[in-house]
This record gives C-alpha cells, sequence and structure tokens, in this order.
C-alpha cells in the first residue's frame, strides 16, 4: 500500500512540471481509476470539472463520473 501511494505521489509530483493542469489532472484521476482508487478519481474528475468546465476534459471527466456511477 505504501508503494502505491509513493507511486501516486511520484507520478503527480512528475505532473506538475508541466503546463496543462486539466489534462495532469485527468492523467491522475486516469491513473486513481487504473489503480481502483475510485474514491479519489471521481474527486479528481469533479475538480477538473469545477475548475476546466469548458474543457475537452470535462466532457471526458463527465463521461467517467457518468461510468463510474453506473458500476
Amino acid at each position: 500500500m505504501t508503494r502505491l501511494f509513493l507511486c501516486g505521489l511520484l507520478f503527480t509530483l512528475t505532473l506538475g512540471c508541466t503546463g496543462d493542469k486539466a489534462k495532469e489532472m485527468m492523467e491522475t484521476a486516469e491513473f486513481e481509476e487504473r489503480q481502483m482508487n475510485l474514491p479519489h478519481a471521481k474527486q479528481l474528475y469533479q475538480d477538473v470539472i469545477r475548475l476546466y468546465p469548458s474543457s475537452k476534459e470535462a466532457d471526458i471527466a463527465r463521461t467517467r463520473l457518468a461510468s463510474l456511477s453506473r458500476e
């Protein structure tokens, strides 16, 4: 579990070096979803929608949230 947390933290910190925050948040949310950390993935998708509502990433986040809500 610690290893997974450290990998996620490293992944997130690495993304902090680029400029497109909506894309970075989506990549982190997708990573969390793949790791089955669904509460955190959902929170990140919601953050993308709230912070970047007119972005293409927000559209994708809405779709992912809807899909996760059905599961």
